[in-house]
């Protein structure tokens, strides 16, 4: 473990290879698939993808979007629940959408 999520982990802050792993492996449980249904399909090794799904491994965005294809699932829905437990961690409220007043002070005047 490097020192980096150790320290992470011993000051409780999320660990974002931690909440990754979950969200896939319950999505994968939640379709009924086995971690080898899911290997064959997304051509990762069964026991890489089950040191992601236990956060022991750091998911590549081309691995992660693999996974989310064989999962049958949209990358930004599996971010988004990521970020949502994130934030729930850390007493965040993170709104379901972009509120008026923040579109309208990051839209540029035409």
């Amino acid at each position: 473990m490097s020192s980096t999520s150790h320290a992470a982990s011993k000051t409780g802050l999320p660990i974002l290879r931690h909440e990754l792993g979950e969200v896939l492996r319950d999505l994968r449980q939640n379709r009924g698939m086995t971690l080898r249904d899911v290997s064959a399909k997304a051509k990762v090794s069964l026991g890489y993808l089950s040191e992601v799904e236990r956060g022991q491994k750091e998911a590549s965005s081309e691995l992660l979007a693999s996974i989310c294809y064989a999962l049958d699932a949209p990358v930004s829905f599996v971010l988004r629940e990521v970020a949502d437990r994130i934030a729930l961690q850390e007493g965040v409220f993170v709104p379901e959408s972009v509120p008026d007043d923040l579109i309208e002070d990051l839209t540029p005047a035409i």
